[in-house]
């Protein structure tokens, strides 16, 4: 796959993801839920940390705020890394399954740092109940690299199941699978990450005129 295409890629996941997140951020009060299907729902949250919601500031002696600009300063690193990664994997003309896995990648982890870098300083607090939030506002919700990264897509695919009675330490307990609540970024980096771990030999084989 060329740069080309592989940029077109790139573009049209992360027009998706900035949408859907200005769409749910600005007609969505926060934690409202609107049910598609009994297994597919969205849900508005915020995350201001990492995977899951962790936070540095969950395993280091810093604030808040500190440990949210570094995992900002991270991730911005990061992006330029994959994407010199695209560019050089295109370039060398590496496996076009390559390319795909890391154009996914790269455009989740852009459309991702959007979020952290941006949405603080443009739109203004989201609230349980409203009023909704709007952009460009005098009294927005953050600073410049102080944003929270919105999520909304949400597979509860089982709630609320009890397991049996006959399992070790779980028996009698409830449980739900899939509780996570994403955003198209986070799926277009676990589609690449998936491609890259299912078809690894594929992925990094040797191209046919190296020795």
């Amino acid at each position: 796959m060329n740069l080309k295409k592989s940029l077109v890629l790139v573009v049209i996941i992360l027009l998706v993801d900035q949408v859907s997140k200005i769409y749910v951020k600005t007609h969505f009060t926060y934690n409202e839920t609107v049910e598609v299907f009994s297994w597919f729902k969205l849900v508005f949250i915020e995350n201001s940390g990492a995977a899951w919601g962790t936070k540095l500031s969950d395993f280091l002696p810093i604030s808040d705020e500190s440990g949210k600009l570094i995992l900002t300063v991270f991730r911005l690193f990061a992006v330029l890394g994959i994407g010199y990664w695209l560019y050089d994997t295109v370039v060398k003309g590496l496996p076009k399954i390559l390319s795909i896995a890391v154009a996914l990648i790269f455009a989740g982890a852009l459309g991702n740092i959007i979020d952290s870098v941006f949405y603080g300083l443009i739109f203004s607090e989201s609230t349980y109940g409203g009023p909704l939030a709007t952009a460009f506002v005098d009294q927005s919700y953050g600073s410049l690299f102080h944003g929270k990264v919105v999520d909304m897509l949400h597979f509860p695919f089982i709630e609320n199941a009890v397991w049996p009675a006959w399992i070790p330490v779980l028996g009698g307990k409830t449980f739900s699978f899939f509780e996570p609540v994403f955003n198209i970024a986070d799926m277009a980096i676990s589609t690449g990450v998936g491609i890259l771990l299912v078809f690894n030999k594929k992925a990094f084989a040797r191209p046919e005129n190296e020795n």
